[in-house]
């Protein structure tokens, strides 16, 4: 069953999200040399107490911090520590999540950290990241979810090859519904897969994160022995990005975007949903 949204439940997941991009403006300040991941989750934890949310990520099938931090070769679910220490030239995925009223907010970001970063990794996050709009940007009401799919997986097999060969869509994690839970159906693939189908009817109300992870190699991964961490099979690195999105009549809001998407959205003609928030 997919979880409809009514526009006041909309509203509640606005002020989540908002929480959500207060975490990643704090922590991409805070993703420098030197510091630790869980330095970052500790400054996460300061914004979700500060704006009076909870973390949907602390306690999630036993996780055991506030975000996932996922450095280099590692795709999602990077568990915070003290020992993974940032240095200069890595990339990091930030993954964040809050909740308002039982009402939850989810996104990602891949920052820089330090300088001097190379061309092809400069070109992963910014592929990565240009794909989810262009699947944000086929969340359209009368739309199906394979659309989404289609959109996200052309945008990257459109792209130059980089000189690792190509890029690999990761096969086995991807978008979801979200609502009164972090994860809801429907399930989103960042690729079309004939198995699937075209999936649900999108339709005002429907709620869904999407979130492409591209490595600069393999498609496949691992789980470490943690039961959490996420790796590519070859050692590729990999980025990955993430928004949560309303689909209402007047068309999508990114409920984990500042301006509500306005700006990403525009270049495909689409305008965004009022900030229900005014």
């Amino acid at each position: 069953m997919v979880q409809i949204k009514t526009p006041e439940q909309i509203a509640k997941m606005r002020e989540a999200g908002l929480v959500v991009a207060a975490i990643h403006a704090a922590t991409r300040e805070a993703a420098v040399p030197g510091a630790t991941t869980k330095d970052l989750d500790e400054v996460a934890r300061k914004v979700i107490a500060d704006h009076g949310a909870k973390s949907n990520f602390l306690g999630y099938g036993g996780f055991p911090a506030t975000i996932c931090t996922s450095v280099n070769d590692v795709v999602v679910h990077g568990i915070p520590d003290e020992k993974t220490v940032l240095k200069d030239g890595d990339i990091i995925s930030i993954d964040a999540g809050a909740i308002i009223d039982g009402w939850h907010g989810d996104a990602a970001y891949t920052a820089f950290v330090g300088t001097g970063h190379a061309p092809e990794l400069v070109e992963l996050s910014r592929v990565t990241e240009e794909s989810m709009w262009a699947g944000i940007a086929a969340m359209k009401v009368n739309n199906r979810l394979v659309d989404i799919s289609k959109a996200i997986e052309s945008y990257i097999r459109r792209q130059p090859r980089p000189a690792t060969g190509k890029y690999g869509i990761i096969e086995d994690y991807g978008g979801h519904g979200i609502g009164t839970e972090m994860h809801m159906d429907p399930h989103l693939l960042n690729y079309v897969s004939r198995k699937r189908g075209k999936g649900i009817k999108l339709v005002p109300g429907v709620c869904l994160a999407i979130e492409p992870m591209v490595s600069l190699g393999t498609a496949q991964t691992k789980v470490l022995a943690d039961e959490w961490t996420v790796l590519t099979t070859d050692g590729s690195w990999s980025s990955h990005w993430e928004h949560s999105i309303a689909l209402t009549e007047q068309g999508p809001l990114v409920l984990t975007a500042p301006d509500c998407g306005r700006a990403r959205l525009a270049p495909y003609g689409i305008e965004v949903a009022p900030d229900p928030l005014g």
